[in-house]
């Protein structure tokens, strides 16, 4: 027997969540193969086989929280072993002045076929959603109900069987995942510890996207990797910041700590909810390798690859709500930082130019800043800045 257990996970973090087991009790494994998902309250980690066997025991069902060192399951050599299965219990006896409702042919024929009882969890699942199991058509092995298919039943209830049921059937209660609890822990931190203020502008990204335009095709064809946005803004961020660091530093105690590396987290959204991993010394990376690193990143947060290094650190944070529509926003800060610039939806406009109007493609920029440390001048400026630099990208390759 090879016992499996939880594995260190980084600094200050002595807990997960069983986020989701790859396999089941009696499946085969291989050794390195993913075999269950551990959920921090800083980053998702795949835990793979130590070795190859069957796993023949699952001590923590998925959503138990676990400690590092404590073990999770065993594997055991040989080949894999299917679980017997169990026949669907008969009902309880109904009071007399009640009418058992006629099984439906989906019942009759998993009844007649002696189908297997539900999992566990979809047992649990639909007595809190008030779903009769004996009416699914179970999608597992032998035709067993699995926790999808109750929540794919309780889906298509109609709308008159929902308003008709007692609140309490119609509210759903779930455990917020140690991910979520970080980040409701630091937001509040951010809103009580910092005196946060926000300031606005708006940039003109016609030059921007002529550019993406006129060479697009042929960056993606060099490099590999398609010429978005988020690295213009990247560059124009570090720009400012070497203008103004103030935005570039934190509050330590009674000291300032001025930082001159800039490691910009950028704002994406994982499976589990927003993470920031963060670019390393971005002002020393070209346009190129700035666009595969945040590929790069991206994919992770959205496959739940992310490293705790790949979160660890950052000096100021982009976040861009302009992908999901959002037209104006306040970020809050990403404590201990003092600065974060927001992204929006672009959209034509009506706008002045040389006395005439004329319609351009407009974002709407945000700066939220700590106003312990920056004065609204320099936030002012640093916006003033990012906005040039993105509105005549050539200030990025003369850096003027």
């Amino acid at each position: 027997m090879i016992a499996l257990r939880v594995p260190e996970l980084g600094e200050s973090i002595t807990e997960a969540v069983v986020a989701k087991w790859h396999k089941a009790v009696g499946d085969e494994v291989s050794a390195d193969e993913p075999l269950v998902t551990l959920e921090t309250e800083k980053v998702t980690v795949e835990m793979p086989a130590p070795a190859s066997g069957t796993l023949s025991q699952v001590l923590h069902r998925e959503g138990e929280t676990v400690k590092v060192g404590e073990a999770l399951g065993q594997i055991s050599e040989g080949a894999a072993r299917k679980p017997r299965l169990r026949e669907v219990p008969p009902p309880a006896a109904l009071p007399a002045k009640e009418k058992a409702p006629a099984p439906t042919p989906v019942a009759r024929e998993m009844a007649e076929e002696k189908m297997p009882a539900p999992t566990p969890v979809a047992r649990r699942v639909a007595e809190e959603r008030g779903v009769d199991t004996g009416r699914i058509r179970g999608t597992g092995p032998g035709g067993r109900v699995l926790k999808q298919d109750v929540l794919g039943a309780a889906a298509r209830v109609s709308p008159e069987a929902v308003e008709k049921a007692p609140r309490a059937l119609r509210e759903e209660r779930v455990k917020m995942t140690p991910l979520r609890r970080r980040v409701a822990e630091r937001l509040v931190q951010a809103q009580q510890t910092a005196a946060i203020l926000t300031t606005f502008n708006e940039c003109d990204m016609s030059a921007v996207m002529a550019l993406r335009r006129e060479h697009g095709e042929r960056f993606r064809e060099r490099h590999g990797v398609k010429l978005g946005l988020m690295s213009f803004f990247v560059r124009a961020a570090v720009e400012g910041l070497r203008a103004f660091p103030q935005l570039n530093a934190e509050i330590d105690g009674d000291e300032v700590v001025f930082k001159r590396y800039y490691d910009i987290g950028v704002a994406v959204a994982g499976s589990r909810g927003l993470v920031v991993p963060v670019l390393r010394d971005a002002d020393r990376l070209g346009m190129a390798e700035l666009e595969r690193r945040i590929s790069v990143l991206a994919e992770r947060a959205r496959t739940d690859k992310l490293r705790l290094d790949d979160l660890r650190g950052g000096t100021f944070t982009i976040t861009n709500g302009g992908v999901f529509g959002s037209m104006l926003s306040t970020p809050i800060l990403n404590p201990p930082q003092t600065g974060i610039l927001g992204m929006h939806a672009i959209a034509d406009r009506p706008v002045a130019r040389e006395g005439q109007v004329v319609i351009r493609p407009v974002m709407y920029l945000a700066l939220s800043y700590d106003h312990r440390l920056v004065d609204g001048r320099e936030a002012v400026l640093f916006l003033v800045r990012v906005k040039e630099c993105i509105e005549s990208p050539a200030r990025l390759l003369l850096e003027v």
